[in-house]
């Protein structure tokens, strides 16, 4: 049962309280009860939209595509989700955060209209979003596909131009536990005789079809646009355009470039609506920021946040730790989603972590900070070939065999000699495990938290807190 529509005067977390309890599930994919509030509403999007959907990178093609629109002069919307902190991230217009008041304002007409019809919290989210877009008189509208495409809010829009940044195994209770069926999936957000971008090197051959299908005007990574580059600088290459002696953005991270590119194809596909000048593109490029992606904090022990919280993005995080050079001991604070494969993803920085700080997240998908601890410990035997040891540690050692059958030579067992030792250890929040994590690491070594939205955000604000 939904509590009682809140009052004139109330605030936004109360709203948004409210909203998170009309819905009997908090996701439930769907187009038919938005569809019915949009036309209620008599929604109109008269400006450039472009739609981003994709397993992993997201969030930072739809932060530099931002970045360079700003550059270029243009009035540009942004409507990303989750947020780290606060609700209005997921909400901007010439990249500043909306208001408490313009949300509320928002919720107050779908309130009016909606009926009986309930919505998910992300679908009146996403309405709220594209209203407060259409009074604001935009250019342009980047919007990030929450979960798959098809069924996704999001995908009410028509989008002018739509991006699929890549495909991996995720969500697969609602999306498929193939690639082929979630690159389906993502591809309904294509539309016919319109630019549809896969940044994906290795597309699932469900998305080429459903483009053939629909009519949509494909381009393909390696194709149709590509890019280049050395130590100093890169290059984008299009179908009729080239960008060189191009700034690496500011987003730190191995596939930035492949973002970027995806970015800059979407671009060029809308040259005949959106001029975009090679200065833009520099300054988008060097000024674009998107905190808990691989971001570094200054100080020391190093600290890094990245939001990864799947197989494919926890590979590429390690690729980025490997490129970061050598720290004596590497620390990670972890908190997980219960619907995630946690094991491969704990798999996937096995050998490169010393002491994990396993936390737990609140809610019903969250995962206690005991039960994560204990599938690192199965995951990193699992990995490393060694039995799950004590609650609080993983210690593995090494013993030098006898050399036995040599003719002359006694048998001798060589005493164990200590060889790396992994810790596990549980906490009750993150802040809490990261409290420890400084604690316990030396000025040299990293502190790495990673695993979820609701992981990396209560650390960065706990930051923010005491750094005020």
């Amino acid at each position: 049962m939904s509590r009682l529509q809140p009052s004139d005067n109330a605030t936004l977390q109360e709203w948004l309280d409210y909203l998170e309890s009309l819905h009997r599930t908090p996701i439930d994919l769907g187009l038919d009860r938005i569809r019915v509030v949009a036309d209620k509403l008599k929604l109109e999007l008269p400006f450039v939209k472009i739609t981003v959907g994709g397993t992993n990178g997201k969030g930072s093609t739809c932060a530099m595509l931002e970045a360079i629109l700003l550059a270029s002069g243009y009035k540009v919307g942004t409507y990303t989700s989750p947020h780290l902190i606060d609700f209005n991230e997921r909400i901007r217009v010439d990249g500043e955060q909306a208001s408490d008041q313009d949300i509320i304002d928002q919720f107050h007409k779908i309130e009016r209209v909606r009926g009986e019809t309930t919505l998910s919290y992300f679908e009146y989210t996403t309405l709220a979003a594209l209203m407060l877009f259409e009074g604001r008189k935009l250019d342009v509208a980047v919007l990030e596909v929450g979960l798959g495409g098809r069924l996704d809010a999001v995908n009410l829009v028509d989008a002018d131009c739509a991006i699929i940044t890549s495909v991996d195994i995720d969500h697969t209770a609602y999306l498929g536990d193939t690639r082929e069926k979630i690159g389906l999936e993502k591809a309904h957000i294509f539309r016919p005789g319109r630019p549809a971008i896969c940044a994906d090197p290795m597309p699932p051959q469900t998305i080429m079809d459903y483009a053939g299908r629909i009519g949509a005007d494909l381009w393909l990574f390696g194709k149709d646009f590509n890019y280049s580059g050395d130590r100093q600088q890169w290059a984008y290459g299009g179908r009729s355009q080239r960008r060189s002696g191009l700034a690496y953005p500011a987003l730190r991270g191995a596939n930035q470039l492949l973002n970027a590119s995806a970015a800059l194809a979407a671009l060029e596909a809308l040259r005949p609506r959106l001029v975009v000048p090679q200065q833009a593109v520099r300054i988008g490029l060097s000024q674009v920021s998107l905190p808990g992606r691989l971001q570094i904090l200054p100080g020391t022990p190093t600290i890094i946040l990245d939001v990864a919280h799947n197989p494919h993005a926890a590979a590429a995080l390690g690729q980025n730790l490997d490129a970061m050079g050598y720290f004596p001991h590497t620390h990670a604070v972890i908190g997980m989603l219960n619907d995630k494969d946690i094991p491969a993803v704990v798999a996937k920085l096995a050998n490169r972590v010393d002491h994990w700080y396993c936390a737990s997240l609140e809610g019903p998908r969250g995962t206690s900070g005991q039960d994560l601890a204990a599938m690192v410990r199965q995951a990193l035997a699992a990995t490393t070939g060694q039995p799950s040891l004590e609650e609080t540690s993983t210690e593995v050692h090494r013993v030098k065999p006898p050399e036995e059958g040599r003719p002359g030579v006694r048998s001798v067992a060589v005493p164990p000699v200590p060889a790396h030792t992994v810790k596990v250890s549980n906490f009750e929040n993150p802040v809490q495990a990261f409290t420890e994590a400084r604690k316990q690491a030396a000025e040299n070594d990293r502190i790495l938290v990673f695993g979820s939205f609701a992981t990396v955000g209560p650390v960065l604000d706990e930051l923010g807190r005491k750094a005020t």
